[in-house]
């Protein structure tokens, strides 16, 4: 008896295998014995990771790309809560118009906001290159990502539960604490993750807005053109998704926990 495979279980696999079988390939490489990524491999060796963990400039980028990544994911969040907030409590004038223009880093091209944030900055207000202006780009790209997602969270629970906690006397703050944050706080979980990912995966802005001090992706496109920087290059791709998985794996487990506690007689 033949079995037949179902169309769509075959396109899935094969879908799967060509968006992963190359990022698959990056650990696998690490451990290369050579300079060039190729088949049939050399020999096994971690000459990479202690290349990866020696290189002063490779750890400064990275250094840099957390720190921005991290400030940009709570700046980010925060303006897209009080946004969100603002979109889904009130009803604003000129409301449409606002969030049309909140939403503009969208669907406009990341060559032209860097191109436009950089004659702002250095033609218009003579501010320097920096981290900092790195930042700030991040930061106009992510809000939108955070809005919607919060917007998403904010809409999916009764308004009543608020308003019941201001008939009680609680404070507007107080009921935002008690109330709207433990609710909201999954979609504030993934507005964080999501403006990190984001921030420190950024190129285009970040090549054009940072100075001497370089984050991540500027600094690994310009270590490529030299065969040497490969290894240790490799290593740290390797390093970045072996710590992307765990923080998945673990946001994932807290997420089946926060769910399996929230259910009727849980404790």
């Amino acid at each position: 008896m033949r079995m037949k495979l179902d169309p769509m279980t075959v396109y899935g696999f094969a879908f799967l295998v060509f968006l992963y079988a190359p990022v698959l390939l990056i650990p696998l490489f690490s451990f290369n014995d050579s300079t060039v990524a190729t088949f049939p491999m050399k020999g096994f060796t971690l000459n990479g990771y202690r290349l990866m963990v020696n290189d002063a400039s490779l750890m400064n980028a990275l250094k840099n790309s957390l720190i921005v990544g991290i400030g940009v994911s709570v700046v980010s969040t925060a303006f897209g809560m009080l946004a969100a907030m603002g979109a889904t409590r009130y009803a604003l004038p000129g409301k449409g118009p606002v969030m049309g223009t909140i939403m503009l880093p969208l669907v406009v091209p990341s060559l032209i906001i860097s191109i436009a944030l950089l004659v702002i900055l250095r033609k218009v207000f003579d501010v320097p290159l920096t981290l900092w202006t790195v930042a700030a780009g991040h930061v106009l790209v992510c809000v939108p990502f955070s809005m919607l997602v919060l917007i998403a969270r904010l809409e999916g629970f009764d308004k009543g539960l608020e308003e019941a906690s201001n008939d009680l006397g609680e404070s507007a703050w107080m009921t935002f604490w008690r109330v709207t944050f433990p609710i909201a706080l999954p979609g504030i979980v993934a507005s964080l993750l999501m403006c990190f990912t984001i921030s420190f995966d950024e190129f285009v802005m970040a090549f054009f807005l940072s100075g001497t001090d370089q984050t991540l992706p500027v600094f690994l496109y310009s270590q490529l053109r030299f065969p040497n920087k490969l290894p240790p290059t490799l290593s740290l791709g390797s390093s970045i998704l072996a710590a992307s998985i765990v923080i998945v794996i673990v946001s994932e487990w807290l997420r089946r926990r926060g769910v399996q506690t929230s259910k009727p007689g849980a404790f």
